[in-house]
């Protein structure tokens, strides 16, 4: 019987974020995001998400936010791995700014259209210049939960997790604008990775993740 891995995706995404890796010989389970309710915190959606980990001590991945859902998953149950790919494992990894733009509450005035539009500036964020990647983001933003997308940045922004799981494996972009490089501290890094790196750098991360699995 083939083992089960549990995969969170980014912020507003899905499994097409990882269409270009191999999972072969495992049972790849991509968690569907639910949409959160009034006031929940991380803790308690994260809790949510769990009903759908049906394994004892898991896999899991979780790419970008995900990988923020990820952690506070692995502080409720036991784990066997979790593989953070384009992430933070703490608030210390959060870049100070995004902290700052949280504590003055200026995302919440954020028209919800601004985050499910992509545009020059996105894609200089995403590190993504292909028209076919471009095109595979646009799509993903416009299919994406705004009230979701609302909550998560949110989250991000407030983040206070300070506890780094046990068997954590964490692979970063040395190119990532969004969180990056010089703020997280990495034990595999992709030279030139940016933040879409699952799809225009697939063959480095396919690699990695088969050497961690």
């Amino acid at each position: 019987m083939k083992k089960n891995i549990y995969i969170f995706s980014g912020l507003g995404a899905d499994g097409r974020m990882f269409q270009k890796l191999d999972f072969s010989g495992y049972t790849a389970i991509h968690i569907l995001w639910q949409t959160p309710l009034s006031y929940e915190t991380i803790e308690q959606y994260t809790s949510r998400l769990l009903d759908q980990v049906l394994t004892n001590k898991p896999i899991l991945i979780g790419l970008s936010f995900g990988g923020m859902i990820a952690i506070e998953a692995a502080k409720q149950i036991n784990t066997e791995k979790v593989i953070l790919i384009s992430s933070a494992k703490t608030k210390n990894e959060i870049p100070f700014y995004y902290r700052i733009f949280g504590k003055l509450i200026l995302h919440k005035i954020l028209p919800s259209r601004l985050m499910r539009h992509s545009n020059f500036i996105i894609h200089w964020f995403f590190g993504i210049s292909a028209s076919v990647d471009k095109a595979l983001l646009r799509k993903i933003l416009e299919d994406s939960d705004p009230i979701f997308m609302k909550w998560a940045i949110d989250k991000i922004l407030r983040w206070e997790n300070s506890i780094e799981p046990n068997h954590c494996e964490h692979i970063h972009g040395t190119s990532d604008r969004i969180i990056p490089y010089r703020n997280v501290t990495c034990n595999h890094k992709i030279i030139g990775g940016g933040h879409f790196m699952t799809v225009n750098k697939s063959e480095d991360i396919k690699s990695k993740i088969r050497d961690l699995l």
